[in-house]
């Protein structure tokens, strides 16, 4: 687009015709913006008058859907939200068509961003029904930010923007073999993004690169997390296997997910240290704690937040009527039926008691603990773990099979993470999770993008319908 080989007009183009060819195989984007084209003219005479707005300038993006749009629906998958759209919005989107950025559309999420099931299945949504995983299309895209990761993984979009309260960003796109980076939290502003929970929650940018991914959490931030130039440095002077040499890096295995994991991870860690890098084994700290605390934590946390956002949308007015427009609508039930978390929020402990309050600074200790104490003890830029298990099968009746501990230590901690590819078993990706201390995004993806050079794991999906059990 510098050179003028290519414009705007051209690329969002050619992404509009792609979701129109692959999309109804893998129902990862609800719709796409009608301005989208006239955006990206606006960008090319931008460009042509030597006046462009930045390297996102021209380029579409993808929203998941419970990031507002004043000109488009914002459902968070429910029916309750699918009337008239928000009144302005996220704070984010204001930031990105102010750097130029194409809106190309929004895409289907986990509805309530799996907030609302005890055993939910993810990817899929009353307003967008499943989303499929584009390497074997009976497989689950992981949650909730799905629709963003199969979009990527289909070529649907460069850049895509997902949330996280724990595991969202980096899950879907382990699971769809793209790269997924959940800020630190408070870099990307919050204000219009449908909530779980205000003491977690971040939107993150989703790539097919961790440049990508980095210039795009430069606009989200509006400059902060990478540092004068940092963004662009990744961007000018690509990363190389040698910029992982005297790197320190902590090795969480996590053998619960499974021994053929467990051998991409030996794997990653024989290529990184025949990069230079020295791979130390490491065990977190007080991660059975976090499990017992955080659900109990969320539900509180959920009940006020979601009461406030419903209060500035047309539908239910709170949690209450929420659970109530479920119960009246069987549309919200075609794929499973339960809303306990829901139900369970209505009654938690209010975020004013004393038990709430303990146990959220017990949470946020504990969690930043086990990461800082890791880290200091183990003199490490990082640590890695795997970010999923082989997707499993889609199957409404049993729900997900998602037990994956390690996106939560940076979760609950506020921290930054960053999913890579890392290989494959079988036929189904799986990334390598990167997390590392308090607003250290910019180290954080320099590193990665060391770490996505060196392991050279990507590969285009191949929509099989099905595998067998050896995947």
């Amino acid at each position: 687009m510098a050179d003028g080989s290519l414009t705007s007009s051209a690329l969002t183009t050619a992404y509009l015709r792609r979701i129109e060819a692959v999309n109804p195989r893998i129902h990862a984007v609800l719709r796409t913006d009608p301005t989208a084209l006239r955006q990206a003219a606006a960008s090319d005479a931008r460009h042509r008058r030597g006046e462009t707005r930045g390297p996102l300038d021209g380029i579409p993006v993808l929203l998941k859907d419970n990031v507002n749009t004043r000109d488009m629906p914002t459902t968070a998958g429910s029916l309750a939200l699918a009337g008239a759209p928000p009144d302005a919005d996220a704070a984010l989107v204001t930031r990105l068509r102010d750097a130029g950025a194409v809106v190309l559309g929004k895409t289907n999420l986990s509805e309530w961003a799996n907030f609302r099931a005890a055993k939910p299945t993810s990817g899929w949504s009353a307003v967008g029904g499943q989303t499929h995983n584009p390497y074997v299309l009976d497989r689950n895209p992981c949650g909730s930010s799905s629709g963003s990761a199969a979009a990527l993984a289909a070529s649907l979009a460069q850049v895509a923007i997902g949330t996280e309260t724990d595991g969202s960003i980096v899950c879907p796109a382990g699971m769809n073999g793209v790269v997924g980076h959940k800020p630190s939290r408070g870099l990307v502003s919050q204000a219009g993004v449908v909530p779980i929970s205000a003491e977690q929650d971040t939107a993150g940018p989703m790539a097919r690169n961790v440049t990508d991914a980095a210039l795009t959490l430069s606009v989200l931030s509006g400059g902060e997390a990478m540092g004068p130039g940092g963004s662009h440095d990744l961007m000018d002077r690509p990363a190389h296997p040698g910029d992982l040499r005297g790197r320190r890096i902590g090795l969480w295995r996590l053998p619960s997910l499974g021994p053929q994991v467990d051998a991409v991870m030996t794997r990653t860690a024989e290529k990184l240290r025949t990069a230079g890098a020295e791979v130390v084994e490491v065990t977190l700290p007080h991660q059975e704690r976090l499990a017992e605390l955080e659900y109990p934590t969320l539900l509180s946390e959920f009940h006020r937040d979601i009461d406030a956002y419903l209060a500035t949308r047309q539908g239910p007015r709170n949690l209450a009527e929420l659970i109530e427009f479920n119960r009246t609508h069987p549309a919200e039930r075609t794929c499973f039926s339960g809303q306990e978390l829901f139900e369970q929020a209505l009654v938690a402990p209010p975020t004013t008691s004393r038990e709430y309050r303990a146990a959220r600074a017990e949470l946020k200790s504990l969690s930043r603990r086990s990461i800082d104490e890791t880290m200091a003890a183990h003199h490490l830029d990082a640590i890695a773990s795997p970010t999923n298990p082989p997707a499993w099968t889609t199957d409404c009746a049993r729900g997900d099979n998602d037990v994956i501990p390690s996106s939560t230590p940076a979760a609950v901690a506020g921290y930054p993470s960053l999913s890579v590819p890392a290989g494959f078993v079988g036929q189904l990706p799986v990334g390598v999770l990167l997390m590392a201390g308090d607003h250290q995004d910019a180290r954080l993806l320099r590193l990665g993008a060391a770490v996505e050079h060196r392991l050279d794991a990507w590969r285009a999906p191949r929509y099989l319908p099905s595998v067998g059990p050896g995947m």
